[in-house]
């Protein structure tokens, strides 16, 4: 090939927005000259890795879009902590199935057992199958509803945690939820309730919502929708942030659990 033809083939390549494909032309085509490489197999190859490095860069940007607090996927949780947790039914929600029948997954147990690090696994899984996902702290959502709502904004706000075809809402019941916060929290739960799933966590027993919410009617009226089409997982176990100290001793097993 000569340089004109060479130069030519990276303007193309250019034009068609196949960066990775424009990087690595050199060596693709030494490459196919040194194992012989039939044109399609040739081709195929030169697909193959471009396909493969837009999708990186896709769940790369979506990953970001998302804006988890970190960046921890399933296979890091240690399910041999957590023996009250069916690895098998993790596993299922994995493959996303859940999110094309419109299901929400619910995650309970107290602080520090790993309701967090599974809601953002499985939301990387989703990322990974292609959906858009946001994850938000329950408190977080409520003060911008609520900012928003002063503003005369509420309606472009519940726009954004509409929009994500998964919404992973943390923390359900760590703070006091006041009127103003349960009825804007009612209002997105309505706005996505049959439309799309979510994933949410909480240290409080649905029993015990009335008054995280400070409203037992809303209440009501959220878990109803909630739990419509529903999967609950209920951890019952220590925390990882006691691990070490269990290990050691320092800590008794009543004591971490309460």
């Amino acid at each position: 090939m000569t340089a004109a033809q060479l130069e030519r083939l990276h303007g193309h390549l250019q034009r068609l927005r196949l960066f990775k494909s424009g990087e690595r032309l050199e060596a693709l085509l030494q490459d196919a000259t040194t194992k012989e490489l039939s044109y399609a197999d040739f081709l195929d190859g030169v697909l193959t890795e471009e396909v493969a490095s837009k999708t990186e860069k896709n769940i790369t940007m979506r990953t970001n879009l998302a804006r988890f607090p970190f960046v921890k996927g399933l296979e890091a949780f240690d399910f041999t902590y957590q023996p009250s947790l069916d690895k098998k039914q993790i596993q299922t929600l994995a493959s996303c199935h859940y999110i094309e029948h419109g299901e929400n997954v619910l995650i309970l147990g107290p602080p520090g057992v790993g309701k967090t690090h599974l809601a953002v696994g499985l939301g990387l899984k989703a990322i990974e199958h292609g959906y858009r996902v946001l994850f938000t702290t329950a408190a977080a959502m409520i003060s911008k509803l609520t900012a928003a709502l002063g503003e005369g904004r509420l309606e472009e706000k519940l726009k954004l945690y509409t929009v994500p075809r998964l919404l992973i809402i943390d923390e359900i019941g760590y703070l006091p939820i006041d009127r103003t916060g349960a009825n804007l929290f009612f209002q997105l739960i309505s706005r996505r309730y049959e439309r799309g799933p979510m994933i949410l966590t909480s240290n409080q027993s649905f029993g015990a919502w009335g008054d995280v919410f400070g409203d037992r009617v809303i209440a009501t009226a959220i878990l109803d929708r909630i739990l419509h089409h529903a999967i609950t997982l209920n951890i019952r176990g220590n925390s990882y942030r006691l691990k070490d100290k269990l290990k050691a001793g320092l800590v008794r097993t009543t004591e971490a659990a309460e």
